[in-house]
């Protein structure tokens, strides 16, 4: 029988539990992938206002300086620059299906280009169907579309959830959904996610050596796939508090747990010492 998967509440925290996770270091030089939103700065209620700190902008430049640093996020990869102020990182946006190197630009792979059509026709269809509904945010993105309910009256969400499964139906099998934090995120339905486009770069960057110690920080639902995919060979961390009800019942396939964007802060500045 497999053991019950964590949740947030089981795992070892990786600052007040520094020896054990320093033992996962074993003496390895890391290399660190990094969601933006949630891991980066808090989340907020709208996706515009995720601004980076000066004093995280700082800490992951100095990182930078000490070892590789990959910023794997859902948003844009356009996007997540701008707001990062950071523009000499590699960068994965839309889950991974736009990769950019400050060495070689794009960084092209199968399951990063043809989807525009679909993608240009699903979002008419959303704010077609939603965009008069108060709270409602559609954020286009080069390989998907982000549909945000955090501001919808809760009366609202069920016709929300409804048009998501109507245009499922609609491109059924052409389209996937993956929920997160108050979003619906439609996607190509392909075998591609965040945990791909980590092993991806892991070979691409020449990471993917014994000498090597990939940790990946993430939030949200999206960022399971990397965790999974680094069991046994990295270090998962999930960022959330025990009592954020959006996080702590939710199984996870990470290793350890910090509980904040600050805390995140301190543990890199540790890793870049």
């Amino acid at each position: 029988m497999n053991a019950p998967a964590a949740t947030v509440r089981d795992l070892p925290h990786a600052l007040h539990d520094a020896d054990r996770f320093t033992a996962q270091l074993a003496g390895r030089r890391p290399a660190v992938f990094l969601d933006y939103d949630g891991v980066l700065t808090p989340i907020v209620d709208r996706p515009e206002d995720a601004l980076i700190s000066d004093g995280m902008r700082d800490t992951v430049r100095a990182l930078a300086r000490r070892c590789p640093v990959c910023v794997v996020s859902g948003r844009d990869r356009t996007v997540v620059q701008q707001l990062m102020g950071i523009d000499d990182l590699v960068v994965a946006g839309s889950h991974g299906f736009d990769i950019w190197s400050p060495q070689e630009g794009t960084i092209a792979h199968d399951a990063g280009s043809g989807f525009s059509d679909l993608i240009a026709k699903v979002t008419d269809r959303l704010r077609s169907d939603l965009g008069a509904v108060p709270g409602v945010v559609i954020e286009p993105k080069k390989a998907s579309v982000a549909l945000h309910y955090r501001l919808v009256d809760p009366d609202q969400h069920p016709r929300t959830a409804a048009t998501v499964d109507a245009v499922l139906a609609e491109y059924e099998g052409q389209l996937k959904v993956t929920p997160g934090k108050m979003v619906y995120e439609l996607q190509p339905k392909i075998d591609w996610n965040k945990g791909r486009a980590v092993e991806y770069l892991l070979t691409t960057l020449g990471l993917d050596s014994d000498d090597v110690v990939p940790l990946y920080l993430g939030d949200d639902v999206t960022d399971e796939d990397a965790f999974r995919v680094l069991s046994g060979r990295g270090v998962g961390i999930i960022v959330g508090h025990p009592d954020d009800p959006e996080v702590a019942g939710r199984p996870t396939a990470a290793d350890f747990v910090l509980s904040s964007p600050a805390e995140v802060e301190r543990l890199l500045s540790t890793l870049a010492r």
